[in-house]
């Protein structure tokens, strides 16, 4: 099912911009796979005037050759005769292209891998027919090549483009609007298993539900995301052995550099960079306790960031035989049970989330962290959601429930008995919220923010 163009209007309108300048200009694209980057490229790409290409692992020479018959569909004959290299393709079309013409070359590294010699002479192009108005386009889904052709001060098109986006996951708002989901507690439950990726929405429209849809994608062996995570990597690293290692591991619940050091029987030291590389894909997040520095603190916590990831490592990954052997239905049940732990997760990510968006205690607040530490009873202490106003002055403390209590007064009593014990809020305003599935009777509606509300401003 093709879902409806969400959520993608200011890269929409940067694009188009460059597009109508009078001089030629670059544009370029990077993120994940299966984000929606052709999506947004053939959206802004002219009906008449423009040449769309993805590059593949076939021979240059058999991709030129492919090239030149989609450059024929505008510029007639062009594929007429056969190109020896890139330079003649490419200095026939910057000389013969209508001033206004586009060409797009979505996965620029898959040809690059093929031609290492094309960054060169797309510069050369770009630099000198700038006057002529023909504008480019490229895209690719490995964000370590992406950045290593346009971002590296060394590389040929460095400093070229006049658009560099990076294109993330969609908010968790836009979720049930896609997949049509009936109410707000059900596209969190959605957005637990897909994340914000829109190809993986599009899969699930076509199953009657969330449970179908998870059997038939990613449990399945045959399921077009059985498989994902292993792709995800190959997109940018060159040995997946040691990543996987590491995500199979935190999903498992090592959140410690010691404890996945330990588990995997090496040096803590040697899997910084490995750690700094997944954090640089999106793909892992580093979390220290709310007021601690982001760098140097000792207290690090490392969670998988995506939750198709965290679903995939928790479930997938340990029911890995049992699926081979076509046991869906016993892992199926394992999801089942399991999902209001996973789901109330995700439920306290797009809490935190939602507290810089939200108005609570007729303040606004600054980004949220959870707190964890020894409280001034010196008993361990664990908070769901701690932020502070801009001047410092205030505190926001949130418990975060992935449930719908009928009575919430024990909840909020629970939570301010925690306020009490926190070490840091001692001459400082304090705004208590619950976030929970649904408002509990005994509460009046400022003290609870429910789905709804969270996935209005998520978008």
């Amino acid at each position: 099912m093709r879902l409806p163009y969400l959520d993608r209007d200011a890269e929409t309108e940067r694009l188009r911009t460059l597009i109508r300048r009078g001089e030629g200009a670059m544009g370029v694209l990077y993120g994940r796979r299966r984000l929606g980057k052709s999506r947004i490229l053939r959206e802004v790409a002219p009906e008449e005037g423009s040449v769309f290409f993805v590059g593949d692992d076939r021979d240059a020479t058999l991709q030129r050759a492919s090239l030149a018959r989609e450059i024929a569909k505008l510029l007639v004959g062009f594929d007429g005769v056969a190109y020896p290299d890139w330079e003649s393709l490419l200095t026939r079309w910057w000389r013969d292209a209508p001033t206004g013409t586009v060409l797009i070359l979505d996965e620029l590294p898959s040809l690059v891998a093929m031609a290492p010699e094309l960054p060169s002479l797309l510069q050369k192009h770009v630099d000198a027919d700038v006057g002529r108005g023909v504008h480019l386009l490229v895209a690719g889904s490995s964000q370590r090549m992406m950045q290593g052709l346009v971002l590296d001060h060394s590389a040929p098109l460095y400093g070229r483009a006049t658009e560099i986006l990076k294109i993330e996951p969609l908010e968790a708002g836009w979720i049930g609007e896609a997949l049509e989901l009936r109410s707000p507690a059900s596209a969190v439950e959605a957005f637990a298993v897909w994340g914000g990726v829109p190809r993986y929405w599009e899969l699930a429209a076509d199953h009657r539900d969330l449970a179908t849809a998870v059997r038939a994608n990613v449990l399945d062996p045959l399921g077009v995301l059985h498989e994902e995570p292993g792709r995800l990597l190959l997109d940018d690293l060159r040995d997946t052995n040691q990543a996987a290692s590491i995500l199979s591991l935190v999903g498992c619940g090592c959140h410690r550099v010691s404890e996945i050091a330990g588990r995997m029987g090496r040096p803590a030291t040697s899997l910084s960079r490995p750690l700094q590389r997944l954090m640089e894909m999106d793909l892992v997040e580093r979390e220290v306790p709310f007021g601690d520095p982001e760098r140097g603190s000792k207290r690090t916590l490392y969670r998988i960031r995506d939750p198709f990831l965290r679903f995939w490592f928790r479930f997938v990954e340990p029911g890995r035989s049992a699926l081979e052997a076509r046991r869906i239905e016993a892992v199926a049940e394992q999801v089942e049970s399991g999902m209001p732990h996973h789901v109330a997760t995700v439920w306290e990510d797009l809490a935190r989330r939602s507290a810089t968006r939200i108005e609570l205690g007729g303040r606004r607040w600054g980004p949220a962290r959870r707190w964890w530490g020894a409280g001034r009873d010196r008993r361990p202490l664990e908070v769901d959601l701690v932020a502070e106003d801009a001047a410092g002055e205030a505190l926001l403390v949130g418990e975060v429930k992935w449930s719908a209590p009928r009575q919430g007064r024990g909840l909020l009593e629970a939570l301010e008995r925690k306020v009490e014990r926190l070490p840091f809020v001692a001459g400082r305003e304090v705004v208590t919220g619950l976030w929970l599935q649904s408002r509990p009777v005994d509460l009046p509606a400022d003290q609870v923010v429910t789905p709804s509300q969270v996935l209005d401003v998520l978008r």
